[in-house]
This record gives structure tokens, sequence and C-alpha cells, in this order.
């Protein structure tokens, strides 16, 4: 499978073209989509997540695009709130995934506690 295919497949049914999700591939870290995706990668599935969130941006972002996916039983509304329920879920598996850099993965295991004072 590649990047591409893979991104297809977290879309499922919203339809951007090859070359569109290739240049929003590169632009979050996929340097050759047609290439093939590592499953294993932890680089590889935030570059997966990070463009499936730029999609979904980009859907969000352009009202006129939101109307076309319109369909009989979800409203315009609710498409919104769902797409917006969707890219907060993705922001936050983005966050949360761990890297693949060994000395990331140190930093990322520590445990921060952060005190406010007035």
């Amino acid at each position: 499978m590649t990047y591409l295919d893979r991104i297809k497949l977290e879309l499922q049914d919203i339809s951007f073209n090859d070359a569109e999700l290739t240049v929003l591939a590169q632009e979050n870290g996929i340097t050759n989509p047609t290439s093939e995706y590592d499953p294993t990668s932890n680089t590889a599935k935030r570059a997966i997540y990070s463009t499936v969130l730029s999609v979904l941006e980009a859907i969000a972002n352009n009202p006129n695009l939101m109307k076309s996916y319109k369909n009989e039983d979800i409203s315009i509304m609710d498409f919104a709130e769902s797409i917006q329920n969707r890219i907060a879920q993705l922001e936050r598996k983005i966050r949360l995934l761990p890297s693949d850099d060994v000395s990331d993965n140190i930093a990322d295991s520590a445990s921060w506690t952060y005190i406010f004072r007035e």
C-alpha cells in the first residue's frame, strides 16, 4: 500500500484528486507519496494523520465544499460539527503518537508538571 492509498483509506468518501493529495502529503513530510507505506513507523503515521488533518481543514475552511457534501440524512450544520470533532480527534492523536527517534522518546516519556504562581 502506498502513502496515497493509506491517505485515501483514512478519508473514505471524501474525494480529492491525487495531485491535491500529493501536494498536501509533501507539505506534511511525505516526500514521495507513491512510495510504499510503512505501518510500523510512527513518523509515517504522524505524516498520514497530518495530511488527513490538512484535507479536513481545507474542507472546513471552504463553505462551498461543505455544501457539496450535504446528504439527505445529514445537514450542513451536522457535517460541520462532525468534521470539527474529527479534526480535534486527529490533532489529539498526532500529539499523543510517540516519535520513532530514540532521543525524542526519552523526552516524551518524561513526566512534566507545571506549577504556576501569582
